[in-house]
C-alpha cells in the first residue's frame, strides 16, 4: 500500500513537472490537489493512517527490541537510543554500555 501510495505521488509529480498543457492546467492541477488535501475524509484518513504507523513502529520496535535485546549489538542500539524500558539489559552492561557477555549467535 505505501509503496502504491508513493509510485502515485511520484507520477501525479511527475505529470504536473511534465505538463505541457500551459500555465492554465497547471493552476487547475494544483486547485485540484488543495482541495483534496483539505477534504475532511481525506484529513481523518490520514489521521487514522498515520495513528497505525504509530502503532505498527511501536510493535516493529518492541519486536526488534525482545530479540537483539540481550545481544551486544542490541546493546550499543539501546545505549545510543537511551531506551530506558531495556533497563534489565543495561544492569549487566559494562561501564561503557557494552555487556560484558558475549552475544548469543545462535538467533
Amino acid at each position: 500500500m505505501r509503496n502504491r501510495l508513493i509510485f502515485l505521488t511520484g507520477v501525479g509529480i511527475g505529470y504536473v513537472l511534465g505538463a505541457r498543457a500551459g500555465r492554465q492546467r497547471y493552476e487547475q492541477l494544483v486547485r485540484a490537489g488543495r482541495k483534496l488535501k483539505e477534504n475532511s475524509t481525506i484529513q481523518e484518513t490520514a489521521g487514522i493512517l498515520q495513528a497505525q504507523a504509530g502503532e505498527l513502529i511501536t510493535t516493529a520496535k518492541d519486536t526488534v527490541t525482545d530479540k537483539i535485546g540481550h545481544t551486544t549489538w542490541g546493546a550499543k542500539v539501546s545505549n545510543y537510543l537511551g531506551d530506558d524500558s531495556r533497563s534489565e539489559h543495561r544492569a549487566q552492561a559494562g561501564s561503557n554500555g557494552i555487556p560484558a557477555t558475549t552475544p548469543r549467535t545462535d538467533l
